[in-house]
Parts: structure tokens; C-alpha cells; sequence
């Protein structure tokens, strides 16, 4: 037994160069919905808190910041980079997911069908991955 004490996961966070676009990205293509909206003085940012039942994003908007580097938008490159990968969900049905995903014309990056399990990368309005993934069952 640990003596770490408990924690679960909160959100995750993505920079983006539109924060209004980023809300209505992330509201019509993945049915979040907006939390709060905040400033971030010290990071002279533009926030918002976006959620879709117990799961978040923080949106950051940074006037000046850099774009995604064309490497950071492929999973199989974006590995051999140092750093936060991406968020990954589960779905019960990934198949009837990326049907859903391509009628929403949502950016679909990488899809996998493996024995262990399959799954897509889809990329958000700014080029940021986030997995979606489904279990085999054993």
C-alpha cells in the first residue's frame, strides 16, 4: 500500500491563436461546453474552461505565441519530441466514433486498428492532437 494520497485527472490544456474559435471547435465538434472564461495576468493570457460532464480543457489564447510546428501535428513524429503528447479518451463504439468525427469533418490525423485495440488522432482547430481510443475486450 502507497502513502501517496489520492488524486484524479482534471484537464487538460491546449494552446490555441483563436480562444472563440477554440470554444465553438471543441462545443460542435466534441459537445463540450463552456465553463468560465478567465485572464491569466502573469501569462497574459486569454483563458476558458471548457466541459463535457466530468472532463475539462483549458483553452489558453497568448497573443504572440508561436504556432504548432508541422512535426507536433503527426503522432508518429510528434513522439520524437520531448514533452506533453496528447489526451486520450475512451469510447464505447470507436467506429460509430470516427463515423461521427468524419460527418463532422473534424481533422482526422492518424487511425489505428491493432489487436490490442483501436483508435484515430483527431486535431483540433489549432492542430492539437487528442486521441479517442477503444478497448478490446478480453
Amino acid at each position: 500500500m502507497s502513502n501517496i494520497p489520492e488524486f484524479s485527472f482534471h484537464h487538460g490544456g491546449v494552446s490555441v491563436p483563436d480562444l472563440d474559435a477554440a470554444i465553438a471547435w471543441y462545443g460542435d465538434t466534441l459537445g463540450f461546453e463552456l465553463e468560465r472564461r478567465f485572464f491569466i495576468e502573469a501569462a497574459n493570457a486569454h483563458v476558458a474552461m471548457v466541459k463535457r460532464g466530468p472532463l475539462r480543457f483549458e483553452i489558453f489564447e497568448v497573443a504572440g505565441a508561436s504556432p504548432l510546428p508541422e512535426e507536433r501535428r503527426h503522432p508518429p513524429s510528434d513522439v520524437k519530441t520531448h514533452g506533453n503528447k496528447h489526451v486520450a479518451f475512451i469510447v464505447d463504439d470507436f467506429e460509430a466514433f470516427l463515423t461521427v468525427m468524419e460527418e463532422k469533418k473534424a481533422d482526422v490525423a492518424f487511425v489505428v486498428r491493432e489487436k490490442f485495440g483501436k483508435g484515430c488522432f483527431i486535431r483540433d482547430c489549432a492542430g492539437n492532437l487528442i486521441e479517442f481510443v477503444e478497448e478490446n475486450k478480453p
